[in-house]
Formats: structure tokens, sequence, C-alpha cells
């Protein structure tokens, strides 16, 4: 009789292979949260190199223009500093997407299986989370479109302080 208790155990613990050790390593080392952080910091410096010759070319637009004025008009201050808000905005966005997707699948996966907990029909998990999957993705969108315009806001003011003072300062 015992024998007979062993032998299915045994046949479903052999069908299943153990995972492999890299394969737990990278579950072990992408749950730490300094991973997330690092990667929303390598992120952003990757985008950041990438912009660099368009902020680059802000700046000696900048420069060209202020040199050519000889009064001290903030105008081109002005522009300079909404383009350089502007970028930095879109880069605070795209690096704080990188954040946001793993979150929100997170959110996305816990509701829905919730849902399947609580016994609701398939064909009604499906429509449930059809609707959770838009309303997660227009919350998302719109809380980066607000922290992407508060970046582009404070860079674009402090951008124009600096500049204007730089002008003054030549």
């Amino acid at each position: 009789m015992e024998l007979e208790q062993e032998a299915p155990s045994t046949s479903a613990t052999s069908t299943t292979p153990p995972p492999s050790s890299s394969y737990t390593l990278f579950l072990k080392i992408m749950s730490k949260r300094r991973t997330w952080v690092f990667l929303f910091v390598l992120v952003y410096a990757i985008l950041l190199a990438s912009s660099w010759n368009s902020l680059k070319s802000i700046l000696s637009w900048y420069k060209l223009q202020a040199s050519r004025s000889s009064t001290s008009s903030g105008w081109p201050a002005l522009y300079a500093s909404v383009l350089l808000g502007a970028v930095f905005g879109l880069l605070s966005m795209v690096a704080a997407l990188g954040v946001a997707v793993p979150a929100t699948l997170v959110t996305w996966i816990t509701i829905v299986v919730l849902l399947a907990f609580f016994g609701k029909p398939k064909r009604t998990l499906v429509l449930e989370g059809r609707k959770i999957t838009r309303d997660i993705a227009s919350f998302v969108f719109k809380i980066l479109l607000r922290e992407g315009n508060l970046v582009a806001a404070v860079c674009a003011v402090l951008g124009y302080f600096a500049l204007v003072r730089k002008n003054y300062a030549e």
C-alpha cells in the first residue's frame, strides 16, 4: 500500500523539472527595490545621454540669440527654458513609465486573481479584466502626464532664472 502511494508522488515530481539556478537568481534580484531604483536611474541616464545633443543645440541657440541682441531681452531665455523644460518633462515621463509598467502589471494581476477567487465566471472575468485594464491604463497615463508637466514646469522656471542670471552676469 505504501508503494502505491509513493509511486504517484514520485512521478508527479519527475515531470516538472526544478527551476534553474539562473532563473531563481534572476527572480531574487528583480524582487529587490534597489534593483528597480537602479533600473529607473539607468533608463533616465540613457535617455539623458541620448538627448544630450538636443539639449546642447537648445543652449547653443540661446547663446547665439543672447549674443545677437544687444538689449537684455528675456524672450530667448523664455523660449530656451520652455524647450529645456519640455525635454526634461518628456524624459521624466519616459523614465517613470519604466517603473510604472511593472507596478501596473502587479496591480492588474492582483485584481484579476482576486476576482477569480471570488468565483466570477470566466466570461464575466474577461469583461471585468478589459474594463480594469482600460481604467488602470487611463489612470497611469493621467498620473504620468501630470508628473511630466510638473517636472517640465519646474525645469522651465529654474532654467529661465538660470539663463537670465547668466545673461546679466555676462
